[in-house]
């Protein structure tokens, strides 16, 4: 099988002839193509996410389609191509299409409840040669096919989905960076402002003061007869920064939706200037660097910022005049404008007046300081009793005074106003524990509730170890409970001559569930899994059963290692 991937391209005849015709075919619109693609449904589009919105640890990489709160709904191609990838999981896309189009783009398709006939047939030949639900497959270029305006899919709610709705994207297939689907001709009714929520100034430069603190203030605004927004007067002194809380909105929708873009100029002249038209999912995770990552640790809000901090490696500025940071001298007076836009135009201004004036502190930020100081641009270890972490240079975007809760079986590693942008290790010491404890053991990550989830866990002799990149509490969880199994929709030795599909519920309340299998009468089938309702489903069209008296098998094993094995008789002619 020849994977499509960008390292082969140079390789594929088909591809650099495909390369040429898409470079030709942007030097000829001049931009992206407003009439090539048609709208991947036939209702009207309703948003309820935009792309590059904010999300957690990375940007929103396509649109959500709203799709009238139901599933089932015909997805159709939207011009034609062919399927490079068909991608399965219990989380993140779900059910996910995705389809390379001749002028270079690839359209993504996600939360699919299920795809067309043939690509059905197609995907589920592999999960039952693969015996899995969850299966990654790269078909070569031509072996399957789509035209414009054929269905492809049915909208669905799978994967991390919380509702009903169709995730859409167009990548580069050179690339693989997404854009913005809007920049396509797609048409969303939108003639409402961005919201501005809140304003705050940030002291930027050592010593330097905003209303007389040396911390983040928030500044109150009102809405001017013209429609804009006019703030209090900061009084300042030293490098500030601004930043806002705000979201955007639809005509047909309540949803708060991302903005589009920012642009913030002091007397005139651009200080930053960046909108969601592309980014690079190598950089995603720098969103991180461009909200308030502290305010958002502490009040879950999350604010941009309209300067580059420290870390900051993000592509999707067009003006960085000093890092969006505002140089305040005694005595004068400044005019700051910030400005959100939304893909349609449609605009909210607020008018920031600044006065340069150096007034006493009166209120000072607070500087947790601890024993221990990480510095970021090196490998940090730390010993912490019954477990040892380590923090690989780059781990963390700035320098802070790191927290650190030494214990046996539970350590605290800071708190969740820090973000780490690399993977670091917690290596738990278990050699007071038996052969046997060990093997129900497993680290945990506790939630703000205290309750444990199932983490990573690597074992080796004395030591388990897991890899992560969230801060907080983790501890040594015994689990000797094994999951439990129960048919939702059929009993025992029942006729299911009218059924079209079984459905049965699986769980584990600790270290959750690891693998499942069922056989029907002694052949292994396919359960599609659905971990947000707990269940699994089989369909009767998979196929033809030869016997009346069927006995179907499921087992299901947790992250530990303990089992239950379902079993079960019923008829069918």
């Amino acid at each position: 099988m020849t994977f499509f991937t960008p390292q082969k391209l140079n390789k594929n005849p088909l591809f650099l002839l495909l390369l040429i015709c898409f470079c030709s075919f942007l030097k000829a619109q001049d931009g992206y193509p407003k009439d090539y693609f048609r709208s991947p449904m036939d209702i009207p589009l309703i948003l309820a996410g935009t792309f590059g919105e904010l999300r957690s640890n990375h940007f929103h990489s396509g649109i959500d389609i709203k799709t009238q709160q139901r599933e089932g709904l015909p997805i159709y191609a939207i011009a034609d191509g062919s399927v490079t990838r068909i991608k399965i999981s219990h989380w993140g896309y779900g059910k996910a299409l995705y389809v390379a189009h001749p002028n270079g783009y690839t359209s993504v398709y996600g939360h699919l409840q299920k795809f067309s006939p043939e690509i059905e047939a197609y995907i589920k030949k592999v999960q039952y040669e693969k015996k899995s639900y969850q299966v990654e497959v790269f078909p070569d270029i031509g072996e399957v096919k789509v035209e414009k305006g054929n269905v492809i899919a049915y909208g669905g709610n799978t994967g991390g989905s919380s509702g009903p709705h169709l995730h859409f994207e167009i990548r580069s297939s050179i690339t693989e960076k997404p854009t913005n689907p809007l920049l396509y001709g797609l048409e969303i009714r939108d003639a409402t402002n961005p919201i501005l929520e809140k304003l705050f100034a940030y002291p930027l430069s050592k010593g330097a003061i905003v209303n007389q603190s040396n911390d983040k203030s928030e500044i109150k605004f009102s809405k001017q007869t013209d429609g804009t927004f006019l703030a209090d007067k900061v009084y300042a002194s030293g490098s500030i920064g601004f930043g806002f809380k705000g979201f955007d909105r639809q005509d047909l929708a309540a949803n708060r939706n991302g903005v589009y873009s920012v642009h913030l100029s002091v007397n005139g002249k651009t200080y930053t200037e960046y909108d969601f038209e592309t980014f690079s999912f190598g950089e995603t995770r720098y969103i991180n660097t461009l909200i308030d990552y502290d305010h958002y640790g502490a009040y879950r809000e999350r604010l941009h910022q309209c300067f580059k901090g420290p870390g900051n490696k993000l592509n999707i500025y067009k003006t960085l005049y000093q890092d969006g940071r505002v140089a305040i001298e005694e005595g004068m007076n400044y005019n700051v404008v910030l400005i959100l836009k939304d893909f349609a135009g449609n605009e909210t201004k607020a008018v920031i007046p600044v006065e340069g004036k150096k007034e006493a502190l009166k209120k000072s930020k607070e500087i947790e300081k601890t024993d221990n100081y990480l510095v970021a641009k090196r490998n940090n270890n730390y010993n912490l009793g019954g477990a040892k972490v380590y923090f690989p240079a780059n781990t963390f975007y700035k320098d802070f005074y790191i927290d650190l809760e030494k214990g046996n079986d539970t350590v605290t590693i800071h708190n969740a106003k820090i973000p780490a942008h690399r993977n670091f290790t917690i290596t738990f010491d278990v050699s007071k524990y038996n052969k046997e404890a060990r093997k129900k053991l497993f680290i945990a990550r506790l939630d703000r509730r205290g309750k444990p989830s199932h983490v990573s866990t690597f074992k080796r002799g004395n030591t388990f170890t897991t890899r992560t990149r969230n801060l907080g509490t983790y501890t040594l969880v015994s689990d000797t409970i094994p999951p439990t199994i129960r048919a939702k929709n059929f009993k025992e030795k029942e006729w299911l001559d009218n059924y079209s599909y079984l459905s049965i519920q699986i769980a584990d309340d600790l270290s959750g569930v690891k693998t499942y299998n069922a056989k029907l009468n002694g052949e292994w089938i396919l359960m599609e899994y659905e971990p947000k309702k707990n269940t699994l489903t089989y369909n009767f069209d998979d196929k033809i059963l030869n016997k009346k008296e069927c006995n179907l098998e499921v087992v299901v094993t947790d992250n530990v290692g303990n089992e239950t094995n379902f079993k079960s008789t019923f008829y069918r002619k």
